[in-house]
């Protein structure tokens, strides 16, 4: 188990509900542990993938009436972990030590959320799902072989924008970025930027012009973020949300919600982010070392990298460990 106590009590996303229909049975891993996620027909349970008896996967088995059957010996378990059946000894009451280990679940903003400890918080709030002037547009998933903390640390930094994704957000030929405020709180970070970036409510997306926008960032947990782009109440937001794997393997999904005067199809947003997302990934995974340095001396820092410096100094303070050297 991690020992990482920052992450062992946070919520992550592990999966969209729409995975997870009744008597489905999902095989995930989270912070190097194997869990398997099962629908009892009335709500979704997370457990160690592991069979008290033989030590078999259970997400290799199967759902039978309310229960979890284990595919060695055909073991039982009800939604609360303890076995009730033993095929081979149907009318011996099962040893109570034949019990799974369980972790808490919560659905919320359409995926599922599972903390491996005792959550010291709720799941990081984001006010705008709510908000019908939205449209809510689901991006990924997106495997990364790296640090889960690179990863976010990649969403916070905007000075990559106009040189890595030249042309489907933002242009090489503006690479300035303007800070503003810049906070550090023990519950997260905020921080509002301005960069230039293509105007595609112009009508003409093969020729749109440059114009300048704010960028305001929240950090809310180490491996949870949000940023909603200028001007005005109503534009453009992104929650982002990075599942840890392991130290050096994660998932990033993030909710794209919109509001723009075009009435830009699905598929092209979703296009434009898997690009996006193609591009980060082969850098990300290129980073060396693959794990997050926390000492400010081990890498070269530009001005440019006061949000990352912020981002690391913050994870050092709040006693993260896990993806980090």
């Amino acid at each position: 188990m991690v020992q990482d106590q920052i992450l062992l009590n946070d919520w992550h996303v592990i999966a969209r509900s729409q995975d997870l229909q009744p008597g489905t049975v999902l095989h995930k891993r989270l912070l190097g542990s194997d869990l398997v996620l099962w629908h009892n027909g009335d709500k979704v349970l997370a457990w160690q993938d592991l069979c008290p008896h033989r030590g078999a996967r259970l997400s290799l088995g199967y759902v039978n009436k309310q229960t979890l059957v284990c595919p060695y010996h055909g073991l039982a378990f009800n939604s609360e972990g303890k076995c009730i059946l033993v095929p081979a000894n149907p009318d011996q009451s099962p040893p109570a030590q034949a019990c799974v280990k369980t972790y808490q679940v919560q659905e919320r903003y359409d995926l599922l959320w599972v903390c491996l400890g005792a959550p010291k918080q709720d799941i990081a709030t984001f006010s705008e799902w709510y908000d019908p002037v939205y449209r809510k547009i689901f991006c990924g998933p997106y495997y990364y072989h790296s640090s889960p903390l690179r990863v976010l640390e990649n969403f916070i930094d905007p000075a990559h924008f106009p040189i890595m994704h030249s042309g489907l957000f933002a242009h090489a030929s503006r690479p300035e970025l303007t800070h503003y405020e810049l906070e550090s709180l023990s519950d997260g970070i905020s921080f509002k930027c301005g960069l230039w970036e293509l105007d595609f409510n112009s009508g003409n997306p093969q020729e749109a012009p440059l114009i300048f926008n704010t960028y305001d960032y929240r950090i809310f947990r180490p491996l949870v973020a949000y940023f909603k782009l200028g001007p005005g109440d109503h534009r453009l937001n992104i929650f982002y949300t990075i599942t840890p794997v392991d130290e050096d393997e994660c998932v990033a999904q993030y909710w794209l919600m919109v509001n723009s005067i075009r009435e830009v199809p699905v598929e092209a947003y979703l296009d434009i982010q898997n690009q996006v997302a193609s591009q980060d990934i082969a850098i990300v995974e290129s980073q060396q070392p693959r794990r997050l340095p926390l000492d400010l001396q081990a890498e070269v820092h530009l001005p440019s990298d006061r949000y990352s410096i912020a981002y690391r100094k913050w994870l050092k303070q709040q006693g993260v460990t896990f993806g980090t050297i």
